[in-house]
This record gives structure tokens, sequence and C-alpha cells, in this order.
């Protein structure tokens, strides 16, 4: 015990800040700096950094939040409530919702601040979020489509904070609630972790004001649990707006009048594609490993951006054995709508491009069709769920990587290793595939019972 008291009394002597400038409230508190917090505290922080980010643009904003909790958000109204103090000094104001469908309902209502008599508001705009479990995204697509089809305001923004339950842990059904925002013209981005909360909300937000639209950001209890140091950076992260997208004379905020079909061609010809050019110049999907000889590409997004890494750590292929092989991953930080340029750059070369996502296809069918009528010289074996035989020759127990259930490291690492061993012999793979099946078949066996 003596010794562990000197040690830490020689750390005081020779850092005497070292503790004395580290406190529980570091998340909401620090300016600056680096704070430990887990997913739900991020969502919390969010609000209070884009607010922050206001004022140093010089905007006076306000927030609103409200939704209905649900796994994994189910405590994310506590957290809030537990962060009064440091969002009231944000202004931001937090009510649950009676059910998601009001709360969207609110959530619209916050947008239309502009419609006030001249003079009589007290903020620039108000932010928003709204949360709900997969359930309540289904419940509230009505109110999802009109208040997205409006749009959001010059100075707001709307972000549609959706947990989804891949594996059923805590729901009827499991849920994959891209197809819904799909259906809703929303873009869903899917952070990665604890920091891409933060910095890809921040980006929700900025994208939702540029384009007009509501933002959809998907949450999974692998993030939203988590926990991790992060790094609380007013500036960070840089935002650029695109130089090259023609914006529209009146811009695609929110108006009045605004009949159905206006909103109909805008919400087609210029908001989805404001959201693509903002992806495209904030590099929101990019290339985090490559080879100067690339023939497999690898392309996923959220849970399964980190699985593939972790498929790829336990085969043994850190970056320079990529390389070697020839492999490209790409990380997709907008997984709807795809941004077609990054797609295709992504694509050059290979001759194979394995899409690795939970659930029903999202980006497969989308590289697909950006691809197919592209270039002659450019169009790589897209495989996914099936391989390049295709659903119907291979009949559905044939997946490659199954659209029910959660997909595993083992079951990707399963899939690279023997899409590499077409073009390329590694003894490394090979052995650390085999103990990866021989492991998985141990588990299997059944044991006695004591």
């Amino acid at each position: 015990m003596s010794a562990v008291v000197a040690t830490k009394a020689s750390i005081d002597a020779a850092q005497p800040s070292a503790y004395s400038t580290v406190t529980l409230d570091d998340k909401y508190a620090l300016t600056q700096g680096r704070a430990f917090m887990n997913g739900t505290q991020a969502l919390v922080r969010l609000p209070m950094m884009q607010r922050q980010r206001d004022l140093a643009a010089g905007l006076n904003t306000a927030g609103f939040i409200s939704g209905y909790r649900g796994s994994p958000l189910g405590g994310y109204d506590q957290a809030l409530w537990k962060a009064k103090k440091f969002l009231t000094e944000n202004h931001i104001f937090f009510t649950p919702g009676v059910n998601e469908e009001l709360a969207a309902t609110a959530l619209w209502g916050t947008q239309q601040l502009g419609f006030a008599p001249p003079g009589s508001n007290k903020f620039d705009g108000v932010f928003g979020i709204w949360y709900g479990k997969g359930p309540g995204v289904d419940r509230s697509g009505d109110v999802f489509k009109h208040a997205n089809a409006a749009g959001s305001s010059k100075h707001g923004g709307v972000l549609l904070v959706a947990a989804d339950d891949h594996a059923c842990k805590s729901s009827t059904l499991p849920h994959q609630s891209e197809h819904i925002f799909d259906a809703a013209m929303i873009p869903v981005l899917y952070p990665t972790g604890v920091q891409e909360i933060l910095d890809l909300g921040l980006h929700g937000f900025a994208m939702s004001r540029y384009s007009g639209l509501y933002i959809a950001f998907k949450c999974i209890s692998d993030t939203v649990d988590a926990s991790a140091s992060v790094l609380i950076d007013p500036s960070n992260p840089k935002i650029l707006l695109p130089e090259d997208f023609p914006m529209p004379e009146k811009g695609l905020s929110l108006r009045w009048p605004d009949s159905p079909l206006e909103q109909e061609l805008r919400l087609q010809h210029d908001k989805i594609y404001a959201a693509l050019a903002y992806c495209r110049v904030n590099k929101l999907n990019r290339v985090t490993i490559n080879s100067d000889k690339p023939r497999l590409g690898i392309i996923a997004s959220g849970k399964s951006y980190l699985d593939t890494l972790q498929a790829l750590e336990d085969l043994g292929i850190d970056e320079r054995h990529a390389a070697e092989i020839g492999i490209r991953l790409m990380k997709v930080g907008m997984p709807w709508p795809l941004e077609p340029t990054a797609v295709r750059e992504f694509s050059l070369g290979l001759e194979e491009i394995l899409v690795v996502e939970e659930k029903r296809q999202l980006i497969e069918y989308q590289m697909k069709e950006q691809l197919y009528n592209w270039r002659d010289d450019v169009r790589p074996r897209v495989i996914g769920k099936y391989d390049e035989l295709g659903e119907w020759e291979t009949h559905r127990s044939a997946w490659l990587l199954p659209a029910a259930g959660e997909l595993t490291p083992a079951m990707i690492a399963r899939v690279i290793a023997r899409r590499i061993a077409k073009f390329y012999t590694s003894k490394i793979v090979e052995a650390r595939l085999k103990f990866i099946e021989d492991k998985e078949a141990a588990l299997e066996r059944p044991r006695a019972k004591a």
C-alpha cells in the first residue's frame, strides 16, 4: 500500500495539475481538450458543441431535443436531465415526447421560427434532435416525409437519431431504419464510435442547414454503449461548403408559401444533390487502406466497418500486407444516398468489390447502379449478400454475408480469406483462417454437464 501511495505522491509532485484539473463534468464543461464519455453522453454534448460553434460564427442559436426512449437510447433522457445545468447554459431545451410522432412534429415546428413576425425572435435559429427506437422511426414516417419535404431552416437543422436493434435483443423484431429514411428521402449518417458521434453529428447539422434536408443518424448499442476519450475542439471537424454546387437563387431552406409539388421538385432536383455535394467535399466517405496494385475492394459502414478492421487483424493483414495483397478499404460515413464520385474513384483498378453491411442490402444495390452504366472498362464484380453467381442461382441458403441476424468478424474474415485465395496465396492468412475455423468448431461442440 505504501508503495502505491508513494508512487501517486511522486506523480502529484511532478505534475501537480494531473488530478486536480480532471472532473466528472469535463464531458460537458470542458471547452477544449480530451474528455472521457460514452456514446449517450456524446449525444448530450453534441448540441452544446453546435451552440458553441454557432456563437463563434456570430450566430445566436438555441437547441431543442425531444423523442421517446428505447434501447439503446433508453438512458438518453436521463442523461439529458442530469446535464440540465449545462444544457440551460447553452440555451438547449429538452422535453420528452408523449410519443414519437408528437416529438417529431415539435421538431418540425422549431424550423418555422422564420415565419414569426419581424423582431419577435430571440434567436437566429433553432437546431433540433429527435430520438427514438426503430418502431418510433416507423411510427413517425408520415411526419418525417412532410417535414423533410418542407425542409429545415437556414440557421436551424434537424438530426433524427434512430436507435436500431439489429440482433433483436430488446425488441419484437430486428430493426434497420435506413430503408425507412431512404423512402422519405432523408440522408443517413452512421458513426463508428464515440468520437464520430460528435464529428458526424456536427456534420449532420451543417448538412441539414446547407441542403434543407433532415438528416438521419443511425445508432446501435455498439456505439452508444461504448466509452472513449474524445477530442473536444470547437474548431473540429473542419466543415466545408461545396463551391461547385449550383445553389438555387432562393436557397433550399423551409419557405412559405410552398406547394407540395414545388416541395417535391426541390427535394428531387436540388436538395438531395446538395447533400451529396456536401458529403463529397467533406470526404465523409473515404479510402482508409490502399494498394499500388489493387484487386480486391472492401466497402463498409458503421459497425460493419469496425468488424471488417477486426477481421483483417484476425487474418494477420495489416496495412503493409493489405497493400501487398492488393486490398483497398473504404469507410462510408453516409450510406444513403451513396456519393458516386468517391465510389467510382474507389472502384478504379479493382477486379472485385466486397460490400460488408448488416441486414438488407443498401450500399450494395447503390454501388451496382452507379457502376453499371459508368464506363465499360470499369465494371468490377460487386458481391455482398451473395457471390458472383447471384441470389437466384445459389438459393437463399447460400448467403455469403447473411442478411439475418448479426455479422461477426469471424464471418467477415472467412469471406475475405476465401476471396483473397482466388488470386493470392498467403500462408499467414491461411494459418489464421484455420485457427478461426478450429476455434468456432470447438465452441460449437457439445460440452459435458457438470
